[in-house]
């Protein structure tokens, strides 16, 4: 019997017991809908791994737009996570934060990109100039993308050939979803007008120009989904009293491990520890944790001002969120978006910010405990 013909998931993981000799009954106790998970979220669904979610907070943040009078001010994150100290050291940096006046955020949208390529015949006409013809017929091409859904634009694209390859970048606006599946589908349209009126062959939706799931300049240099954006000024007297060193100690660190160190192991991320943040984040809210990758692609900068106060800023190029679609719409993962009040329609630009102050808020907290030196006496506390 394949796995596919069990009807349900307590079927399916007796069987999983049965044939490994191991007891499951841990995974099978979940919360949400067996049918709708089923069908949305995770085929041959077994149960559920449970993660521990912990919270902290509050954090203030001040937001870089003409209309903030419907968005709140203070914030209680939710964060996933089976590391032990991580929870304790950003609630600390919220900390810091808050009590400096807040973080100042933004975001920006770049669009949810996805890169197909295509492959010219022998007989392709040299002088047809792809990019040219993309932009002459851009407005049908965002009539073919706008047909799959209600809620895409196509914004505009991107092209490179190399040899008989055709690159092809498409950035679109799925609104409050991250959008994925969106971009796939309506790329799945233009990859079959592009071939009828070119006579090129669509090798594959996902050429990797995207680019998906993986650590690349690209969208580093040019954005995908979101920029985000957080900064704050830190007093020397909150460095001293919350933060237990000093402005010039942490910019040492930082100058030292963030930019010197990044730049010999030739990392993508010039930061302390985006990923954690972005990652416990991501789990707990329903977020695609795959999408870690490119959200730890970042820059921190820590600066001393003349007066010896710490000002800190976080640059996130390629966030990829969503407040609707994919796995927010799980209960647990519901209910972590709903304590930022950011579930459903018209929050996604507010919790991009959210997420930018929270790794703020890690990146301040990581990098002066390894200033003041605790950092492997807090996990030895903390995290064993």
């Amino acid at each position: 019997m394949k796995l596919r013909d069990f009807k349900n998931a307590y079927d399916r993981r007796s069987f999983i017991e049965k044939e490994t000799g191991v007891s499951l009954g841990s995974l099978g106790k979940f919360g949400f809908e067996e049918e709708i998970v089923s069908s949305k979220n995770c085929e041959n669904l077994i149960g559920a791994v449970h993660v521990p979610v912990g919270v902290v907070g509050p954090l203030k943040i001040r937001r870089e737009t003409t209309d903030s009078r419907h968005l709140k001010s203070h914030y209680y994150i939710p964060l996933a996570t089976t590391e032990g100290a991580l929870v304790a050291s950003i609630n600390r940096g919220c900390r810091a934060i808050s009590e400096s006046g807040g973080a100042t955020v933004s975001s920006e949208l770049i669009g949810v990109t996805r890169g197909s390529v295509f492959k010219k015949s022998l007989s392709y006409k040299s002088k047809f100039n792809i990019n040219e013809w993309l932009w002459r017929n851009l407005g049908q091409l965002r009539s073919i993308a706008g047909k799959t859904s209600d809620h895409i634009i196509l914004l505009r694209h991107a092209v490179i050939e190399v040899g008989r390859y055709i690159f092809i970048r498409w950035y679109f606006d799925t609104a409050d979803a991250m959008g994925m599946n969106m971009a796939t589908m309506a790329s799945q349209k233009l990859a079959g007008f592009i071939e009828k009126e070119s006579g090129a062959q669509c090798i594959a939706l996902a050429g990797n120009y995207d680019i998906d799931k993986k650590p690349a300049w690209i969208n580093a240099i040019t954005g995908r989904g979101r920029i985000a954006m957080a900064e704050v000024l830190v007093p020397k007297a909150i460095v001293s009293s919350v933060l237990k060193t000093t402005p010039y100690k942490i910019e040492e660190v930082w100058k030292a491990k963030c930019m010197i160190g990044s730049a010999l192991s030739g990392s993508l991320g010039f930061n302390a520890h985006f990923a954690n943040v972005i990652a416990a984040l991501f789990i707990a809210t329903g977020q695609d944790p795959a999408h870690v990758v490119e959200g730890s692609n970042g820059i921190t900068t820590i600066e001393v001002t003349k007066n010896g106060d710490l000002y800190c800023s976080v640059y996130l190029p390629s966030l990829m969120v969503g407040t609707v679609g994919g796995g927010t719409g799980l209960s647990t993962q519901k209910e972590g978006l709903s304590i930022m009040s950011v579930s459903g329609t018209g929050k996604v630009e507010e919790f991009a910010g959210i997420v930018a102050g929270a790794v703020l808020a890690g990146e301040i907290s990581l990098l002066a405990s390894l200033a003041e030196g605790s950092l492997a006496r807090a996990h030895k506390k903390l995290g064993r």
